[in-house]
């Protein structure tokens, strides 16, 4: 019999840095006491559910937020008499919020899984999920290129934050289903 706390993808011997951990805290406030939480109320709430099917519930939660976020992302630049200081905030403000809700996203899936969300395993993820957030925050951008009215940069911002969120969120059931498939018992290991 092997110690649970070394099997399979649960690691628990390698911790994030705490200089990581006060990062996302302070400047993303990420609490992961409430992605424990929110996992915990869906197993309440959805005993009999598939993790899968779970996952995809979470995902499917955020993507009014999404919609929101990236609609507000795109908003300053309708106003172009508005100052930059102000046009600044409104990007810093909804940007920080579709990034914190993204790390929430991935955090809880990991979580609905059974991974260790302090495992330092999740940092390279996390980064991931920051990049490609601002890879789909940027995407409207690509409309001033083509010289297309400045109207239509708001619901390709909406647009374009929702898929972002879907295929985080689907990668993320991918790649933790799997990586929950591959560290789960075989019938001999159970019956050992």
């Amino acid at each position: 019999m092997t110690n649970a706390a070394t099997t399979g993808n649960h690691s628990l011997g390698r911790r994030q840095y705490l200089g990581v951990e006060e990062f996302f805290y302070f400047f993303l406030r990420l609490r992961k006491n409430e992605v424990r939480r929110t996992v915990r109320d869906l197993e309440l709430r959805y005993p009999d559910e598939d993790l899968a099917v779970r996952a995809r519930r979470v995902t499917n939660a955020k993507l009014g937020l999404a919609i929101v976020g990236g609609s507000l992302l795109q908003l300053p630049g309708l106003f172009p008499t508005v100052g930059q200081a102000l046009k600044l905030a409104g990007l810093v403000g909804a940007g920080s919020m579709l990034t914190r809700m993204h790390l929430y996203l991935i955090l809880e899936i990991a979580c609905i899984y059974g991974e260790d969300i302090d495992d330092a395993a999740r940092v390279p993820e996390m980064i991931a999920v920051v990049a490609a957030t601002g890879l789909g925050a940027a995407a409207p951008s690509l409309l001033d290129a083509v010289q297309i009215n400045p109207i239509y940069s708001v619901p390709a911002g909406a647009l374009s934050m929702a898929t972002t969120t879907k295929l985080i969120g689907t990668a993320a059931v991918q790649f933790y289903g799997a990586e929950a498939a591959a560290g789960s018992p075989t019938p001999a290991e159970i019956s050992a």
